[in-house]
């Protein structure tokens, strides 16, 4: 059996929505210098539709594969849906992730919650703090 999905590979040879909006409305940058992975997402929102979102991610193909997947599920979407991608989504979308690149995802999540949120506080929204607390990488930590 393949260490990486087709779909893994896919995303890591032919990422989509790479780069920088530089009007973006909410960016998010998370990273570990552990596991040396660092994303950076940027979201272009419009009366609450992610219209456009954009990454730059130093790291491993997992890594890639995970922004890039992660960013085509949320790009259209309201925040409110936005908010709800979990890691595991995009592991399952990847059709799966080793449990040793896992981490991978985790920081997808992390990043496009960080840009949200710097969405919300750029705009003065009221927003609820659970909705932006830290998913436990536990690969990074230990």
């Amino acid at each position: 059996m393949a260490l990486y999905s087709d779909k893994v590979m896919d995303h890591f040879r032919n990422p989509r929505n790479v780069g920088v909006i530089e009007d973006a409305n909410g960016v998010g940058e998370v990273g570990n210098a552990k596991c040396g992975d660092i994303m950076k997402i940027y979201l272009k929102i419009v009366d609450g539709i992610i219209v456009d979102v954009k990454f730059e991610t130093f790291g491993c193909g997992s890594a890639i594969a995970s922004s890039s997947m992660a960013t085509e599920m949320i790009k259209g979407k309201p925040l409110s849906q936005a908010l709800e991608l979990t890691n595991k989504a995009v592991a399952e979308a990847l059709d799966g992730l080793p449990a040793h690149k896992m981490h991978c995802s985790v920081l997808a999540e992390e990043a496009i919650k960080r840009a949200i949120l710097d969405y919300y506080q750029r705009e003065g929204i009221p927003y609820d703090e659970e909705q932006f607390r830290s998913v436990d990488c536990c690969h990074c930590e230990g």
